[in-house]
């Protein structure tokens, strides 16, 4: 309808310039919302407003001069201007009866739209270093992002979900060797935990599971993994030479073929983790992509010669530097190091490149919002490898902060004093986890009630919604068992029947359904659909408090009823698209 109006709109101008009563080189774009209160039409045009000083005129004047040159449409019951030069539509009541008929004719598909021409794109997100258990943090990284996923599938893209495996580097290595000071202990050695070690139950359990896997096949004398270390913190030392000294004697002691096989039994245990906490959520991924691939692959050298030969990288002190003074950054930045190694940045330059290599037209990235300073030197990497930077997109995740009785709580990764995403799922469940973590645009902090998120009352926006859907279920049950069932298939009904304000609504809040779809999938908004399923929820409790549904009148109860189902399965569908369930009964 919204197009419909603008393409009216637009007519409606063209006719005044070709009829010589506006002057304009070029017509301006044409915004038309929904109107906020009933009172005022369904629609309303600003565009007067804005165009009044660009052709000399007052607004109010050329508003009604617009609408003179409208032409009728049977869309459109009426057409009035208001206050200082609103343009203000109201919807044939032939048109709001016939949503009904299009709701329940499309079903689960009701919304859905192609704006993305099938075009591929991919979604990146969670991605955690499987260096611990995922937290709360990550939780709303993995409902965000699965949501966000599934909007711009509803908008007609071909959508890809892919989890990026932080299975190399620093932290890898220290987590492995943090697991494997614990299986020492398990068999019987006595050290001291590094300072920079990963501490927590998870991490005494994957050394204790080593233990009864292996035997003694790679336990040490203590004397032999602390002979000629550095000192560690507690001794005055510095605890990151410590620990990077500490991976090199255990590299040492075990060998390469040992050492891998303790770092690939961690990662596989942390990994396995990972998933299952993932698809227990209802959060899955079309591809796990290793970053250990970009080296055995040919990605990473790829990378660095395709920056070579543009010239946009340089040797220089022993290392190869990426010329990013020249796309916007403040410096020229190492990609790899005096010896030989890559930097992070090579490997996420080289991940990057080889996602439009397979032919993603769009590259959609979730991010922490600490990282907000990174955009630029990867945008400049993309650039300098000949991709279009505005085809990769950022989206940053802000903090998550618990409260439980008012009160907030602490969380350290490091440390294991944190709360993993399975200990808050098994508090509030997936519904209400995946709807929280939803609610807020993701660059706001989100402060997260438990005892909120378990309230059985209007207060909780999830039950409150949810109860709605129960609620309809309900009824139509009751329908069914008093010899009314509502078929939206076979059940006749005329929806100009509806004509309570409760109804009317309710029915123009259902209409608004397919425009909130496409406004949240254009501008990766999953928190649009979550506050409109709230609307659209309380407009179903205050109709269902205010009316009975099946009254004796046959044609009145199967126009309520058709009412009713259509707003169950909108209710349906955009719970859906949260990662909520929509219960029958409750």
């Amino acid at each position: 309808m919204r197009q419909s109006l603008q393409s009216m709109l637009e007519q409606a101008l063209r006719r005044l310039v070709d009829d010589g009563e506006l002057e304009l080189d070029s017509l301006p774009e044409i915004p038309v919302e929904r109107s906020r209160a009933g009172d005022h039409g369904d629609y309303a045009s600003p565009v007067a407003l804005g165009l009044a000083r660009r052709v000399r005129k007052n607004p109010r004047e050329l508003a009604e001069l617009i609408v003179s040159r409208l032409e009728a449409s049977a869309e459109i019951a009426a057409v009035e201007v208001a206050g200082p030069g609103f343009i203000n539509f109201t919807v044939a009541e032939t048109e709001r009866a016939s949503l009904l008929d299009e709701i329940l004719a499309a079903g689960g598909t009701f919304g859905r739209s192609q704006r993305g021409q099938d075009r591929r794109v991919q979604v990146e997100f969670v991605s955690a270093n499987p260096t611990g258990p995922l937290h709360v943090g990550h939780g709303r990284h993995a409902a965000y992002g699965a949501a966000v996923a599934n909007l711009l599938d509803a908008a007609g893209y071909d959508v890809q979900r892919e989890y990026y495996v932080n299975d190399a580097g620093r932290q890898m290595n220290i987590l492995a060797v943090s697991v494997w000071l614990r299986y020492q202990e398990a068999c019987g050695e006595s050290l001291p935990f590094p300072a920079n070690g990963y501490r927590g139950d998870y991490v005494r359990a994957m050394g204790r599971v080593l233990s009864e896997r292996e035997g003694e096949r790679y336990r040490c004398a203590a004397a032999d993994i602390l002979d000629k270390l550095p000192a560690d913190e507690a001794d005055g030392g510095d605890k990151e030479a410590y620990i990077d000294a500490l991976v090199a004697r255990a590299q040492q002691l075990l060998g390469n073929a040992g050492f891998e096989a303790v770092h690939a039994f961690t990662l596989d245990s942390q990994q396995s983790e990972i998933r299952e906490d993932l698809e227990e959520f209802g959060v899955t991924f079309d591809r796990w992509y290793s970053e250990r691939s970009l080296v055995t692959s040919g990605a990473l050298h790829r990378a660095i010669e395709r920056l070579k030969e543009a010239g946009n990288a340089y040797e220089a002190d022993g290392a190869i530097w990426f010329r990013s003074s020249q796309f916007g950054d403040d410096k020229d930045r190492v990609i790899v190091r005096e010896n030989s190694q890559p930097t992070y940045f090579a490997s996420d330059i080289a991940y990057h490149m080889e996602k439009f290599e397979r032919g993603f037209e769009r590259v959609i990235d979730l991010w922490g919002a600490d990282h907000h300073g990174y955009v630029a030197r990867v945008k400049g990497a993309l650039q300098a490898l000949g991709e279009n930077p505005d085809n990769f997109h950022v989206l940053f995740m802000q903090f998550v902060t618990l409260y439980r009785g008012g009160k907030k709580m602490q969380m350290s990764t490091r440390s294991g004093e944190f709360i993993t995403l399975r200990e808050l799922r098994k508090e509030v469940g997936n519904d209400a986890a995946h709807y929280f973590y939803v609610m807020r645009r993701c660059e706001q902090h989100l402060d997260f009630d438990l005892d909120l998120a378990k309230s059985q009352s209007s207060d909780n926006p999830v039950y409150y919604i949810q109860y709605a859907h129960a609620r309809i279920c309900s009824v139509l049950r009751e329908a069914e068992s008093r010899g009314f069932a509502f078929d939206p298939e076979q059940t006749q009904f005329d929806a100009t029947r509806l004509g309570e304000s409760h109804e009317l609504a309710l029915m123009r809040t259902l209409s608004r359904y397919p425009e909130v779809v496409d406004s949240a999938a254009a501008e990766l908004e999953p928190h649009q659909i979550a506050h409109y399923l709230r609307e659209l929820a309380n407009d179903l409790h205050t109709y269902y408090n205010a009316h009975q549904f099946l009254v004796d009148d046959a044609g009145l109860r199967s126009a309520r009823l058709a009412l009713v189902s259509a707003t169950r399965q909108v209710l349906a569908s955009g719970l859906a698209l949260l990662g909520v369930s929509a219960p029958l009964e409750m």
